[in-house]
């Protein structure tokens, strides 16, 4: 029979795989927002310019930080929904990822306890305790 830390462990074990099996069911990822902009033309006397209602449009761009510079590149309309996805997938990715750092540090935390523990049963009178190894610097 299990003690209630082990069955907590292997809750949060069974916990982490389903997150971990749902990293293999993410597609292709991508970095960034997509935007959809209206832009005046390079015309000067197009009525783009005076008003912003005219603009021409829907353009679709893509900007991310690349290298610690932001990027950017205009896209047609199907690559935009294709980034769209691709950046729904990099958030589902992360917050997965989140997840499980979260249970690992949970599980880290019982297993942490369950030590604290045992060293503390091993500590009890009546058992010899072991001496500190020397540190060199004594030596």
């Amino acid at each position: 029979m299990w003690s209630a830390p082990e069955r907590q462990l292997a809750r949060l074990r069974a916990r982490y795989e389903k997150h971990a099996a749902e990293l293999a069911e993410i597609g292709f990822m991508f970095k960034g927002s997509v935007t959809q902009r209206f832009l005046p033309c390079g015309t000067a006397s197009c009525g783009c310019h005076s008003d912003p209602a005219r603009r021409h449009g829907p353009y679709w761009q893509w900007t991310s930080k690349v290298k610690g510079k932001t990027v950017s590149r205009m896209l047609t309309e199907p690559q935009a929904r294709r980034y769209r996805e691709w950046i729904a997938n990099w958030k589902r990715f992360e917050k997965t990822a989140d997840a499980l750092h979260d249970i690992s540090a949970q599980a880290d935390a019982l297993v942490r306890a369950q030590e604290r523990a045992s060293r503390a049963r091993a500590d009890t009178p009546g058992r010899p305790r072991r001496p500190p190894a020397k540190s060199a610097a004594r030596r």
